[in-house]
């Protein structure tokens, strides 16, 4: 008589076998790891590099640090990242032969020995629009200078005044006077050297209010500025990035995913509260559209 018990088991995978999977997954996150190490110690003596991460980072606003690293590290031009599975629910598929890019994903959390909670990390593979049949988005209109300036004065973490003469002679500087704490813009100014200055402080303001530490706090605010004219469109040319600060040559990788985290952090402050903004603004136009 024929056996139908197959019919209603599985069967197992030997243990072996997922020994092997699970030591192979392990390998592949230590090399990506090894790989995020490699590039940040890399970018810590190389202008250009450094710049080509903060584009990533400035097109990538809500990738972490190390994922940004990675997508620089593997594909610098990407504009548009997603899944396999993404791509093809929103009916566009991946090219033939494209080989994904790696980035790290949050999986479970587990208790560590000392009783803390930590985070495992998956590898995931996402593509670019590049590489598939989907059609480029049109290009993002900016807003005018004036709306930009307003999104960057929105909510600030410390009063911004206008003034005839700015201490050093510089165009926008922060004072971190306790009983006085304020950003003084100079009088007369135009909108992209207001946009770009004001960045910069800001990004000091905030780096002061929340306390962050950071090695190099006038070159992290000087980078979140960069970040931040990426994203706002507002022109580039007068950063240079060609001389790293020489703290950052050596140092434990670790140590410089935090400064890059910093950099991160303090773009984030101010992207947040110009978002905020512009929020209102569309709010605004659609009830006064609306009451035609």
């Amino acid at each position: 008589m024929e056996n139908f018990d197959d019919l209603f088991t599985t069967p197992s995978t030997p243990q072996e076998d997922k020994a092997a999977w699970a030591a192979r997954k392990q390998q592949e996150r230590e090399d990506l790891y090894a790989q995020i190490d490699e590039a940040v110690s890399t970018m810590a003596g190389d202008g250009p590099l450094f710049q080509t991460y903060l584009d990533v980072q400035a097109r990538f606003d809500r990738y972490s640090v190390v994922n940004a690293v990675l997508i620089a590290n593997q594909m610098p031009e990407a504009t548009r990242l997603a899944d396999f599975d993404s791509w093809k629910a929103s009916g566009a598929y991946v090219q033939r032969g494209e080989s994904g890019i790696s980035i790290l994903e949050p999986g479970r959390e587990y208790r560590r020995d000392d009783g803390s909670v930590g985070v495992s990390y998956n590898i995931k593979k996402v593509f670019d629009i590049s590489q598939t049949n989907a059609q480029r988005p049109a290009p993002k209109v900016s807003p005018d200078d004036r709306q930009l300036l307003k999104a960057l004065l929105h909510d600030p973490p410390c009063k911004v005044e206008v003034r005839d003469e700015v201490p050093g002679g510089r165009n926008v500087a922060y004072i971190p006077d306790e009983a006085n704490r304020a950003i003084l813009v100079r009088r007369g100014l135009d909108a992209h050297t207001i946009f770009r200055g004001l960045a910069q402080e800001l990004a000091r303001a905030y780096l002061d209010k929340n306390e962050k530490a950071c090695v190099n706090p006038d070159f992290v605010a000087y980078s979140a500025a960069y970040l931040l004219c990426r994203r706002s469109g507002v022109p580039v040319d007068s950063f240079s990035f060609q001389r790293m600060p020489e703290v950052y040559r050596g140092m434990d990788p670790q140590a410089l995913r935090k400064e890059l985290g910093a950099i991160r952090e303090a773009a984030g402050e101010v992207t947040v509260t110009m978002n905020r903004f512009f929020e209102v603004q569309r709010s605004q136009k659609a009830r006064s559209g609306g009451a035609r």
